[in-house]
């Protein structure tokens, strides 16, 4: 989704953040050997905190690589939700040994990877990751210039709510998400409001009901998300990325970029994890599958394991080429 900055509390466990998403405890374990150290007393290969950032395309990745560390390999893992910034901080303060999907922040590696040397790249996760402005298809169907930025404040008013005030409404996630909305409102002269919908969840339900009702929306979104597959979604052109154009966050004028989503690991986890650095560096899969895990944990009832071991069930070949020898 999705580059996010702004840190939340840290909660031991993993709890839904997606819409419907299902709750996984992980195992707090507190008293484990840190990973790559001796066995404990219960004969796990040792603890891997892997941290749970709000979007349920993340959770489906960390329980995947969750169940194949604790199935396959032996490991305790603990799952706490920590929003991104907190996340990288963990690196630092042995919080943290993983970020599973990083979506760019190029400023949180300049601190932590060259400058404080406490984490390091893991290699791609193998997803495309965008982000967007959409509207209902119902929208473009009956306005077709209206996917166009230079026309959207011809439909401003069709957008208004009672949090937008005179402006059109462009609905926003999480706070602690990163994003461009702010500048790019104001550069691009659009008579428009941002306005915080909460959560992912908040999204979902606001896209399903502005299809199925007919009702306008513009709203911030990204892809690998399983919504897409569920409801039809049509993206905003913005003006298209060029390298630099967003380097000034107060000068942004122009769209998101595709981005290779990488893993990011604790420095420490990295020297000393052994097999479970090994598998989390492996650790490469689409966005076809990552949506397939997202989609049972918050639309079938699955909990996060549940989903991880049908995925892992119907995919033996892919994951089996992530497992070290």
């Amino acid at each position: 989704m999705k580059i996010r900055l702004l840190a939340g509390l840290l909660v031991a466990g993993l709890t839904a953040v997606g819409c419907g998403g299902a709750t996984v405890d992980g195992a707090t374990g507190a008293s484990a050997p840190a990973a790559g150290s001796s066995a404990s007393a219960s004969g796990s290969a040792g603890t891997v905190k892997i941290a749970i950032n709000p979007w349920v395309g993340y959770e489906a990745s960390a329980n995947v690589v969750a169940y194949l560390l604790e199935k396959e390999l032996g490991y305790t893992v603990e799952l706490p939700e920590i929003k991104e910034q907190l996340a990288w901080e963990g690196f630092e303060t042995g919080d943290v040994d993983v970020i599973i999907e990083n979506w760019g922040h190029p400023d949180l590696k300049k601190q932590f990877i060259d400058e404080k040397k406490v984490a390091q790249v893991a290699g791609s996760t193998g997803n495309k990751g965008v982000i967007g402005w959409y509207i209902p298809k119902w929208m473009a169907d009956k306005h077709p210039d209206i996917t166009d930025y230079k026309n959207l404040n011809k439909y401003a008013s069709l957008f208004k709510t009672s949090e937008s005030g005179d402006k059109g409404q462009l609905l926003f996630g999480d706070p602690s998400y990163v994003s461009n909305e702010e500048a790019l409102i104001k550069n691009l002269k659009l008579n428009y409001k941002v306005v915080v919908g909460g959560s992912e969840a908040a999204l979902i339900k606001g896209a399903q009901q502005a299809q199925e009702q007919k009702k306008p929306l513009l709203f911030y979104f990204w892809d690998p998300h399983w919504l897409f597959s569920k409801t039809d979604l049509v993206r905003v052109k913005l003006p298209a990325y060029t390298e630099g154009c967003d380097a000034d966050p107060k000068k942004v004028a122009c769209d998101y970029p595709e981005m290779d989503l990488d893993k990011i690991v604790s420095t420490k986890f990295a020297q000393t994890g052994g097999k479970a650095y090994e598998l989390v560096k492996n650790f490469n899969w689409t966005n076809e599958d990552q949506n397939a895990v997202a989609d049972d944990m918050t639309n079938n009832g699955m909990t996060g394991e549940e989903a991880a071991k049908k995925w892992v069930e119907a995919n033996p070949a892919k994951w089996q080429a992530w497992i070290p020898q």
